[in-house]
Formats: C-alpha cells, sequence, structure tokens
C-alpha cells in the first residue's frame, strides 16, 4: 500500500502569505544581496563595504515612510536578518510591525558545475532544514532560492537544467515543511547576443522541468510563488524586442509551463534598466489574456539603483533617498497593475 504524505505544513497560512505578497498593486524588495554583491554596489558610489554601512543602506530603505504602500515583502540576505535598526529594533521587526513580510534568501551561491563547462548549480542544500528553522523563528516568512541559467554556444545541457531544477525542489519542498513561502527563482540570463526566440526556448524549457520536478517533490503550488526572468532578446543582441514582443513571449511561455494554481509571478529585473524593467512589467499588466497568476515584480536593482546613487553613502542624503526609493516603488507598482504612464517619473 502506498504511504500517504506526512502534511507537515499549514497548507492555509501558506497560501495566505503567499497571496499577500502578490496583493494589488505591490511587490517585492529584493535586498538579499551577498557581501560581495552589495560591497560592489557600494564601491560604485565610493562607499566602504563595511557590516555598518551595509545596514545603514539596508534600514534606509526598510524605513522610508508609506514604502508598506507598494512593498508587500523584503528578501534579506543572512547577515541582515540578524540586525538591528539605530533604535535597537530588530529590522525583521521594523518590517514587520508595518506589515511587510519578512523573508530570507536560502542558498548559498553558485558553483562550476561538474563536468559541464560554462554551466553552475546552485549550493545550499545541507544543513537547509535547520537553517529554515532558525529563520522561522527570527522571523521570516517566505525564502528564496536562485538557480542559473546561462544561454551559449551549446548551453543550457539537459543536464544543467535537471539538476538545478532538482535542488529547487528540494529547497521548495523543505521551506514548506518550515511553514516558510518559497520563492523559486530559475533565471535564465540575459547576457549574450541570443534573440527574443532563443530566450523562449531555454525557458520554456526550463521551466518545463522545474514544475515537473516541484511535482516530483511533492510541493503544495498553491503555497508557492514563481521568480523567473522575462522572455528577453539578449543584452547584445542587434535588435532587441520591444516591451509588447517581450510581453506576449513570456506569457505565452508561461501559460505553456506554469500551473494556474501558483498564485503569483514575481520577475525579477534580471540586469534591465530602470525604464526597462518598468516598461516591460507594464505591458505585461496590460495583455488582454495574461493568464491566472498576479504578475508582480521582485526587484533588486531596479528598485536600488537610484536612491543609492542619491544616498552617496551621506547621512545627510537619506531623505532624499528614502523619496528616490518610494517615488521608484510607486512607479514600479503602477507598471505592476498596467497603469504607468512617463508622467508618472516626474
Amino acid at each position: 500500500m502506498p504511504v500517504e504524505k506526512e502534511v507537515k505544513m499549514d497548507l492555509k497560512k501558506l497560501e495566505q502569505t503567499a497571496h499577500s505578497l502578490v496583493a494589488n498593486g505591490k511587490g517585492i524588495l529584493a535586498a538579499d544581496e551577498s557581501t560581495g554583491t552589495m560591497g560592489r554596489r557600494l564601491e560604485s558610489i565610493d562607499c566602504p563595504s563595511t557590516e555598518e554601512n551595509r545596514r545603514l543602506w539596508r534600514q534606509l530603505l526598510f524605513t522610508t515612510p508609506d514604502m508598506e504602500r507598494y512593498i508587500s515583502g523584503v528578501i534579506l540576505y543572512d547577515e541582515t536578518i540578524r540586525q538591528d535598526s539605530d533604535s535597537g529594533i530588530p529590522l525583521v521587526r521594523e518590517l514587520s510591525n508595518r506589515g511587510v513580510v519578512p523573508g530570507i534568501k536560502v542558498d548559498i551561491g553558485t558553483v562550476a558545475l561538474a563536468g559541464s563547462p560554462g554551466e553552475t548549480v546552485t549550493d545550499g542544500l545541507d544543513g537547509l532544514r535547520s537553517r529554515l528553522n532558525k529563520y522561522y523563528e527570527i522571523g521570516a516568512r517566505f525564502t528564496k532560492w536562485r538557480a542559473v541559467i546561462t544561454i551559449g554556444d551549446a548551453i543550457p545541457t539537459p543536464y544543467c537544467i535537471d539538476v538545478n531544477a532538482h535542488a529547487l525542489a528540494r529547497f521548495a519542498a523543505l521551506s514548506q515543511e518550515a511553514g516558510l513561502v518559497p520563492i523559486v527563482e530559475p533565471e535564465v540570463l540575459m547576457d549574450g547576443g541570443h534573440d527574443i526566440d532563443r530566450c523562449f526556448e531555454v525557458t520554456e524549457a526550463t521551466l518545463f522541468r522545474v514544475f515537473q520536478a516541484l511535482a516530483d517533490q511533492q510541493v503544495e503550488f498553491e503555497g508557492m510563488l514563481l521568480k523567473p526572468n522575462m522572455v528577453l532578446s539578449g543584452s547584445a543582441a542587434g535588435k532587441r524586442a520591444n516591451p509588447d514582443e517581450v510581453a506576449e513571449a513570456t506569457v505565452r511561455c508561461f501559460m505553456r509551463t506554469v500551473p494556474s494554481a501558483v498564485p503569483g509571478i514575481v520577475f525579477l529585473s534580471g540586469g534591465q534598466n530602470d525604464s526597462e524593467a518598468t516598461l516591460n512589467l507594464d505591458a505585461l499588466n496590460r495583455q488582454k489574456d495574461k493568464g491566472s497568476w498576479e504578475l508582480s515584480f521582485s526587484y533588486g536593482r531596479g528598485l536600488q539603483a537610484t536612491p543609492l546613487k542619491a544616498w552617496g553613502g551621506d547621512p545627510a542624503n537619506v531623505q532624499s533617498a528614502q523619496t528616490a526609493f518610494l517615488q521608484r516603488a510607486k512607479v514600479t507598482s503602477a507598471a505592476r497593475d498596467g497603469n504607468y504612464t512617463p508622467a508618472l517619473e516626474s
């Protein structure tokens, strides 16, 4: 006789959290940059990458007045989830006190995929169950794991897609077991000169295998979110697809691969500049038939680049940086609902 699956998670709570993260007019701030990535961003404004400066930058974002009008959740880094604000309140509580759901990046980055030059797999499954339980105790209510798929000569290979799909599914199953909503992020990079058709082909193959693996691992689709790339031309393509072409191709691809039970799709900005990410998200939400999912955002650079420049590491610029952040959040929120106009930029 088949053994019944032991249900350890509260599916209703997972569903409620997932739906709250894709509430109308709202999206997710990805503030989960690793120490190295955050260091490069701070260096771009001539600000030393110390733990204190990283804390100050994230505190600036999380305490921006009214940010909760447009931001439903924030993905944190391990360092950040353990830090306090200047007032002595844990940053995770600064968020939850305002109705913003705290989340946590739980993978530990990519490594070379053995036997497949030019491809990577994401590490972090070892000891993940205990780390998830600890993050829940600290206050996290959702998680994120990123897999990276590169388009190039003879890649991606089915082998690369398969091992990354398995890792994503294992992460998702363990997250739900711990009472955390998994955000599954299979990112097909936009690096390269490929056209939008090649991106479609690779994204379709990746998502098909990811959801097959999720089903194999008995992940509850109603209690998860997908964080994918948009179907785009490569960044070095001679003629890049316009927002309407991106929207049509993206929705068509997802109609073929993403179950309707998934509450929402929170797109990554994935190397797009502020304008491109906003225009493409707006075009997606203007589609007549855009599927049953909420089409929202989980942007890092797309929300942070402008306010980071405004801040410049100077305490005197905190208010102007917060104003810039709120403006980017407001503009992106409008695009998330298909209501963006250039006039909003002012």
